[in-house]
């Protein structure tokens, strides 16, 4: 059985996951100082982008405070390369066998990401009682995550895709709900003009979400 106490640690860390995609390394430590200056200590920094593993590498070097969880991990290739950096959880928006053999390998925690009943309950087989549900908005939302929670009734999901600070409020009300996952709060253009005073109010905004 998978043990995903560490895992059940860090997703109670903030209300909201920050989906990171950097485009510039540079970028990756003033976004994490600003994340944590409004109260949010935990990011996925997701590997959609050559910047990604790079931008992890700095901050968990740099910045110790903020918990880095790697996203997008598609390949077992990856799993190992992000644990070899240390990222202290692992994301994917689905599974696979040779992705679910590298987290059975490895000491950092994995949130695999499932859409259907089908996809959960194979999770769950393995021990996941924790789950992404991915793509949220577009694989039915909340009348979807109220549907599979009355039959499937031990996992616990961070809906990813789609989320807003308009309806993180009503995901978070789900009682099979313990986080949610979005980008909202590093827009691109925030980024790009190093506004991390405006990411810094949308971190603290987002913080105050009540679960």
């Amino acid at each position: 059985m998978i043990d995903q106490g560490r895992l059940a640690e860090l997703l109670a860390i903030s209300p909201v996951i920050p989906v990171l995609t950097i485009e510039d390394v540079a970028h990756a430590v003033p976004l994490a100082r600003a994340l944590l200056e409004g109260g949010i200590g935990v990011v996925e920094v997701t590997l959609r982008t050559r910047a990604g593993l790079p931008a992890m590498a700095a901050m968990v070097a740099e910045v110790p405070g903020m918990v880095v969880g790697a996203g997008t991990v598609l390949t077992a290739a990856q799993y190992r390369a992000v644990d070899e950096i240390g990222a202290q959880f692992v994301v994917s928006p689905g599974s696979s066998p040779l992705v679910l053999e590298a987290a059975a390998r490895s000491k950092v925690p994995f949130l695999p990401g499932a859409a259907t009943p089908t996809e959960v309950l194979h999770l769950l087989e393995g021990g996941y009682l924790l789950q992404k549900f991915f793509p949220a908005e577009p694989a039915g939302g909340i009348p979807m995550l109220k549907a599979i929670g009355a039959p499937i009734t031990d996992v616990r999901f961070c809906p990813t895709g789609g989320i807003t600070l308009g309806n993180a409020r009503d995901y978070l009300a789900l009682a099979n709900v313990v986080c949610v996952g979005g980008s909202w709060l590093t827009p691109a253009d925030a980024m790009r003009d190093g506004d991390w005073r405006r990411i810094t109010a949308l971190a603290a905004e987002a913080a105050a979400l009540k679960r």
